[in-house]
């Protein structure tokens, strides 16, 4: 697939804004491996490629294993995640899906029981912003296949 456009060039403020964003929720205490598992499968619900390979990557550059990154579009089924991470899935998938029943009170009261209200907060911004990431690659149909995990990520 032919890329389209390259949002960094094309937009420099908007995306050095969105990274800084990115910055902000990397950064913002909750574990690295729960928010890749969050990124991942958000754009497996969306469909963004380029943002599956990217987050799979960047998964088990921090550790995750690959089994739980293949059955990680069956969550529900898999034994492998805590009541923690399910949690999280379930709200991205609630976020990432609003148009399916609007974040259900169901599935925030899943979250709350897992996550501080500060803790939630933080997830819903990063769930929204994979989204938004996952929106741009779409458009601008982003080369996929040749992200490298960032360096920080290997250690």
């Amino acid at each position: 697939m032919t890329g389209r456009f390259n949002y960094a060039k094309t937009f420099p403020e908007g995306f050095h804004t969105l990274a800084g964003v990115e910055n902000a929720v990397k950064n913002c205490g909750l574990e690295s491996q729960l928010l890749e598992l969050m990124k991942v499968r958000a754009s497996q619900l969306n469909g963004c490629s380029f943002c599956i390979d990217m987050h799979t990557k960047d998964a088990r550059a921090e550790g995750e294993t690959e089994q739980r990154l293949y059955a990680l579009s069956a969550w529900q089924e898999a034994p492998f995640f805590t009541a923690r991470e399910r949690a999280a899935l379930a709200w991205t998938e609630a976020l990432t899906n609003i148009q399916q029943g609007h974040a259900a009170d169901d599935v925030y009261e899943e979250a709350r029981r897992e996550f501080t209200e500060n803790e939630l907060g933080k997830l819903t911004l990063a769930i929204s912003l994979i989204n938004a990431w996952n929106r741009i690659a779409i458009a601008s149909r982003a080369e996929v296949g040749t992200y490298q995990p960032r360096p920080h990520a290997m250690a």
